[in-house]
């Protein structure tokens, strides 16, 4: 099994190392490349670090790592991914692991994370991904990264058994003990929401704020937030098969 480790949040985040560490555990053939710099939010996005299209890439060594290739890029991580699987760290991989993401991905709006963008990518292109992300708090003071890759250790067996292209995203409470794991489905909102602001005729504030309510029930933000772990199967791009059928041929 050849694995590409990437991230969102940079190649110097804990999480990286932890999900790579997952894969060397299992004797798996890793190579770690992620993005040189944060790149939250960027989901399957394509962009370089230079006009011309070139990305910058650097050797670099993981803590506790240091037999394992691991390069730094001036991309956002979809591009790394796409890159990844046409030969760009050596042969393309066979599973794709994003994270571990300091900050839950729940919902609907894992549309706009660079952690997921990747795994999505890694889809498209006939890899199996997960995508895995710690739910901490806005300023953690000790996050449990080894929560996360013990839960990672648990579900790889059971990713590689799924067909080529199958896409999971997890959620992992941020504690040293977890409630069961539980494959749901996603919510429509979750406990914090984007707001924007105009705040004059050339500038507009986007932010995330708290909001109260109730959670839906039996969604991955529900559960989360009572402490279990959560599986939701993604699909990639996909064409919606029964409206095209009622139009073929119109």
């Amino acid at each position: 099994m050849r694995v590409l480790v990437t991230n969102d949040d940079g190649i110097d985040s804990p999480g990286l190392a932890a999900l790579a560490r997952c894969s060397v555990d299992l004797g798996w053939q890793t190579v770690v490349a992620a993005p040189a710099e944060e790149a939250s939010g960027t989901s399957a996005g394509l962009t370089a670090a230079k006009d011309d299209r070139q990305v910058a890439v650097e050797q670099r060594e993981l803590a506790g790592l240091p037999d394992i290739e691991a390069y730094a890029v001036a991309a956002h991580p979809a591009l790394i991914v796409l890159a990844a699987c046409h030969d760009g760290f050596g042969d393309p991989p066979d599973l794709v692991l994003s994270g571990v993401n300091r900050g839950g991905n729940i919902g609907r709006a894992i549309l706009h994370s660079g952690t997921v963008g990747a795994a999505l990518t890694a889809s498209v292109n006939g890899a199996r991904a997960l995508a895995v992300s710690l739910d901490v708090d806005e300023e953690p003071t000790d996050p449990h990264w080894d929560t996360a890759a013990d839960v990672v250790r648990e579900l790889l067996p059971q990713l590689v058994e799924l067909p080529e292209g199958s896409v999971l995203n997890v959620n992992v409470p941020d504690r040293a003990t977890v409630e069961a794991v539980r494959w749901t489905r996603l919510a429509s909102f979750g406990r914090a929401q984007h707001r924007v602001n105009r705040l004059d005729g050339a500038t507009i504030e986007v932010s995330s704020v708290v909001v109260d309510g109730e959670l839906e029930p039996d969604t991955d933000a529900a559960l989360l937030a009572a402490g279990h772990v959560t599986v939701t199967p993604l699909y990639s791009v996909h064409e919606d098969e029964e409206l095209l059928r009622n139009h073929v041929g119109k």
